[in-house]
């Protein structure tokens, strides 16, 4: 197996390193917490758009840098970012969700006008899918949207709804055909989160800070033209944004960058009278990790190879979202014991490390292995569609013959 990548490729490699080394001292701090992008971010983000650096294959009319796809380019340029432990780029609902949704199912005008703004970092977005009675199972939200002189009335309530706080726009979910089945009554819309009728509640977590929020909407009224598809098929459309939301939770680039800060920590944390990294036991947990993220990286690259070769992604997508999520929290976990007993200081003891960004990540990560559908939801998906299992049965769908004889109560004695 010949893994050299050609004279091609090690000019690009050398190109990007010469870029590092010009501009380092231009790279914003890494934010661990949910915020709007800070004028430092923004222009690095401008920055390397620019030169191609992120936002590559996205088309120049819609403020991308317009390259061809090339998997070993892509590659090239994650490896060099991570290795100079510096941002790659912005990665948010808007820029990781929405914009390969539009790209994939926009109108041009829809196109023109929000992905430019929303690559920046100019534009900030949040996601209303979730309620309080429309988790795992999304398709059975409640949120409605009647038509009335030309806009969509809509009423009803959004929750886990994350940056909705720092949000320009959001694109939500919302039921427009109340007499179809549920999952063909949803209608796909994009709006401000400046509109009458719009209230965010914070919601605290276990860090200590509100990540989320409770969205409620009360006779918010936005024009019919601002719907992604056709009315009726959102699912469809939150069905492909879904997928693009377990590819950003599943990065394998952020996995690495994460292992090299956790590397990096285990060389100047003490455990007794050593390095943490010189722990047996530490280091131990700490070659599984490795190999755990040389996988998903791998895996990442097949996926990638797929897609350009216009083929579906099969069992190699299905694992990203819930391997990551597992794996980032491990690597936390690792984080906090490799710290012995400064590990558990958090929330602005004076003696935390790295201003308590892995005790935060740690907690958080715990709620990434929830959102974006569960661990439990994940497996079935990865039995179901993956490895070909029979279905999980349905209760509702048990015959009453079935029930009487089991021994349960009947539908048609529950109605009595």
């Amino acid at each position: 197996m010949d893994l050299d990548y050609g004279p091609q490729y090690d000019a690009f490699r050398a190109e990007i390193r010469a870029f590092i080394d010009a501009h380092r001292h231009l790279a914003p701090p890494s934010a661990i917490r949910f915020s709007r992008p800070s004028a430092e971010a923004i222009r690095w983000q401008k920055l390397l758009i620019e030169h191609g650096y992120t936002a590559r294959t996205i088309p120049a009319e819609y403020g991308g840098y317009g390259a061809a796809p090339d998997i070993l380019k892509s590659r090239i340029i994650a490896e060099e970012f991570s290795r100079a432990r510096l941002p790659s780029g912005l990665a948010n609902q808007g820029i990781s969700m929405l914009v390969p949704t539009l790209l994939e199912l926009g109108t041009d005008e829809q196109k023109r006008r929000w992905i430019a703004a929303t690559l920046t970092g100019e534009v900030v977005w949040c996601q209303g899918y979730s309620e309080p009675g429309a988790g795992s199972d999304l398709a059975n939200l409640k949120t409605s949207a009647r038509i009335e002189n030309g806009e969509f009335v809509i009423n009803g309530q959004k929750i886990w709804t994350s940056t909705a706080k720092q949000a320009d726009m959001i694109f939500c979910l919302v039921r427009t055909e109340l007499e179809a089945s549920k999952h063909s009554g949803i209608s796909y819309l994009i709006f401000s989160m400046d509109i009458p009728g719009i209230e965010v509640r914070p919601l605290k977590t276990m860090t200590g800070h509100a990540e989320f929020n409770e969205t409620f909407f009360t006779n918010v009224r936005v024009p019919v033209d601002q719907i992604v598809g056709q009315r009726g098929q959102g699912w469809f459309v939150a069905n492909a944004t879904l997928g693009h939301e377990r590819g950003m939770l599943g990065d394998p680039d952020a996995l690495e960058n994460r292992l090299q800060a956790l590397i990096g920590l285990m060389q100047q944390e003490s455990i007794g009278e050593g390095r943490a990294i010189d722990n047996a036991v530490l280091r131990d947990r700490l070659v599984a990790l490795q190999a755990e993220v040389t996988a998903m990286k791998c895996n990442g690259m097949r996926i990638l190879s797929n897609s350009l070769k216009g083929e579906p992604g099969g069992m190699a997508k299905l694992i990203v979202k819930l391997q990551s999520c597992e794996v980032a929290h491990q690597i936390s976990a690792l984080a906090i014991d490799a710290m012995g007993e400064m590990g558990i200081l958090y929330h602005r003891s004076p003696r935390e490390r790295d201003g308590g960004a892995w005790q935060w990540n740690y907690m958080f990560q715990l709620g990434l292995i929830i959102g974006g559908g569960t661990a439990q939801i994940q497996k079935n998906i990865i039995a179901e569609r993956g490895l070909e299992m029979p279905r999980e049965p349905k209760l509702a769908r048990i015959s009453d013959e079935a029930k009487g004889a089991a021994g349960m109560q009947t539908d048609r004695q529950g109605a009595a």
